[in-house]
């Protein structure tokens, strides 16, 4: 076996990504919260479920879990993980921080949601 084919089944071994965005600030709040957890084994995991007025609402949370067929991604050593059910719902899906006078948290911008509902914690 060459070098070059060693390589490619390498490639192919390594848990493919995913089309989710982490902000550098979201990545910073993300480091930060870990950091006051004295954890380095978490992941923020994205997810989207059935619920809310709308029909789908995410989950956004930190998880120490590897489930069989996750997609990751690594943004500045903060490692983001999407199951393969919510991944086609995500796809390029871009995860934000606010601090703001107005709001304060993570905010995610959605390109395939369709619409939300009146209070924005679902969608459609």
């Amino acid at each position: 076996m060459t070098v070059n084919e060693t390589e490619q089944i390498a490639e192919t071994v390594e848990a493919p990504a995913h089309g989710v965005l982490l902000t550098d600030v979201a990545a910073g709040k993300v480091k930060s919260l870990l950091e006051q957890e004295g954890r380095d084994d978490l992941k923020l995991r994205i997810a989207v479920q059935p619920g809310g007025c709308s029909g789908l609402v995410y989950q956004l949370y930190f998880d120490e879990r590897s489930l069989d067929g996750d997609l990751v991604r690594d943004f500045d050593g903060v490692g983001v993980v999407v199951d393969r059910m919510s991944a086609p719902y995500l796809e390029g899906a871009s995860i934000d921080f606010a601090d703001t006078i107005e709001k304060q948290g993570f905010t995610i911008d959605n390109p395939n949601a369709q619409g939300s509902c009146a209070c924005g914690d679902s969608f459609h």
